[in-house]
């Protein structure tokens, strides 16, 4: 049975997309540690790399082209001093060579050295090839980003149930039927479940350090993104709009960090429509931060960053007061396990399913994770996230001008409120009463994501991407 940890659901990265940006990042990656085991890394003459598909439709606004250049240079997303990110790129192009792995530099033209190509490779919409020449003969390797930042080989087909993420879990789990049986059976809330399969792998000390730190970036890029004034990049001209609705909602509590922040916050003004403004604030941050290449976590993606912490956030500053780190510990843990449920009945990857698997993935994780904090029973917590999908179903993937902008920041902060209406809705149902399951929905989502077409798929050739130009903005 497939594994995934939540730490493959929730991963630190740059934006602005993971199966656009951290997913060829990591391949770059994964194809120089192939090079290194091959014992041919140090015979590299020349590197070329096409990019097909969504990949090529789109990755110039996903700043594809700069992730793989940033992982043939052996830079981490996860450690790069994102502000540095824009010189190195320009020594790139003034100087046509790159310092391969940081190893050895390489003449390398971003122009001529990649390429994209608008033809589709069979197994995934997101694909590419990297081509070492040594000794004049050409080596190629081919890889497929898939979303939320996985990346499988050509060989693997891209079937849910034959991935490369393999391990053997205490409590396997592919559905949510499994899931609630090991509830009743073990007598525990998922979050506890989702622990014990977690410790089977790593110590609880390294689950809590792990999870401190996914939560620590989300509190600092939700905290950067209200504090950050001007226009987005990219030709759009979009205005951040968290810093102006930060400063018409703050309040007089004095702050100088994160954490000091959200106490600020504590002590505003609390009204529904103020409720409404702080979580879509919150949200918008993140995704700004996201478009900018800054440092986000994929939840389960770039594109859908905001909905998880902001409505973590919003369980902190506005439902409990007393919140602390088991309560942040608890809602990590079963947001990635209804994630990795989406992931493997259906798809996380908006060039495979629409932004129904992306906004809608996230709104059903955060409104399954909101609901075990607000005291709901395993049988509630999926039904806030089969509600959340259920209102996402059909969302399609149409970002204007290629760019993570425009719909994709504002869809965070519905997709935000949808999850916290979501639990709500749940936490008043008797479970008995429900028609339609958890994994209903999830299979209504993959049959969606394959009946849409594919110009709704990340590929910006429907939708406001064709009736909203780059001109008009």
């Amino acid at each position: 049975m497939e594994c995934i940890s939540v730490f493959d659901m929730l991963k630190i990265g740059v934006g602005p997309s993971s199966s656009h940006t951290l997913g060829p990042w990591r391949a770059a990656e994964r194809w120089i540690k192939e090079l290194k085991e091959k014992n041919t890394f140090d015979k590299v003459e020349t590197i070329h790399v096409d990019l097909y598909g969504s990949l090529s439709l789109t990755g110039k606004g996903h700043a594809t082209d700069l992730a793989v250049m940033l992982g043939l240079c052996g830079y981490d997303p996860e450690t790069i001093p994102t502000e540095n990110i824009p010189e190195i790129i320009d020594n790139i192009n003034k100087e046509k060579t790159l310092s391969f792995n940081g190893e050895k530099a390489i003449s390398f033209d971003p122009k001529t050295n990649i390429v994209f190509n608008r033809k589709f490779l069979p197994f995934h919409s997101n694909g590419m090839i990297f081509t070492s020449i040594i000794n004049g003969k050409k080596k190629k390797s081919t890889f497929y980003s898939i979303g939320g930042g996985f990346v499988v080989k050509e060989e693997r087909t891209i079937h849910k149930k034959n991935l490369e993420i393999k391990c053997s879990f205490p409590y396997p789990i592919d559905k949510g039927t499994e899931l609630l049986a090991y509830c009743k059976e073990l007598n525990l809330p998922i979050s506890e479940v989702v622990l014990e399969n977690e410790k089977s792998i790593r110590t609880e000390e390294e689950i809590d350090k792990e999870l401190h730190r996914i939560w620590d970036t989300m509190l600092e890029c939700m905290y950067i993104g209200c504090h950050t004034e001007g226009n987005l990049p990219g030709g759009l001209n979009v205005r951040r709009r968290a810093y102006d609705m930060y400063e018409n909602l703050k309040g007089s509590t004095p702050y100088s960090n994160p954490v000091e922040w959200i106490y600020s916050i504590r002590n505003t003004e609390v009204r529904f429509r103020q409720i409404l403004k702080w979580v879509s604030c919150f949200a918008l941050g993140v995704n700004e931060v996201n478009a900018s290449l800054g440092r986000v976590v994929t939840a389960p993606t770039n594109g859908s960053a905001g909905v998880i912490p902001s409505v973590l956030m919003y369980y902190l500053v506005i439902e409990n007061h007393d919140g602390n780190f088991e309560d942040i510990k608890k809602f990590l843990l079963v947001a990635g396990e209804i994630g990795s449920i989406f992931k493997k009945g259906a798809t996380i990857s908006a060039a495979m399913g629409g932004c129904q698997a992306e906004i809608g993935v996230s709104s059903a994780m955060a409104a399954g994770a909101l609901t075990e904090l607000l005291g709901g029973s395993p049988e509630q917590v999926l039904i806030a996230a089969e509600i959340a999908m259920e209102h996402h179903l059909g969302l399609t993937c149409d970002p204007i001008g290629g760019l993570v902008q425009i719909p994709c920041i504002e869809r965070n902060a519905m997709g935000a409120i949808k999850a916290i209406n979501a639990a709500e809705l749940a936490l008043n149902t008797d479970p008995k009463n429900v028609k339609v399951p958890l994994d209903k929905v999830v299979a209504t989502m993959w049959e969606t994501a394959k009946d849409m077409s594919s110009k709704y798929k990340e590929t910006s050739e429907g939708g406001l991407a064709v009736s909203v130009n780059m001109a008009d903005c």
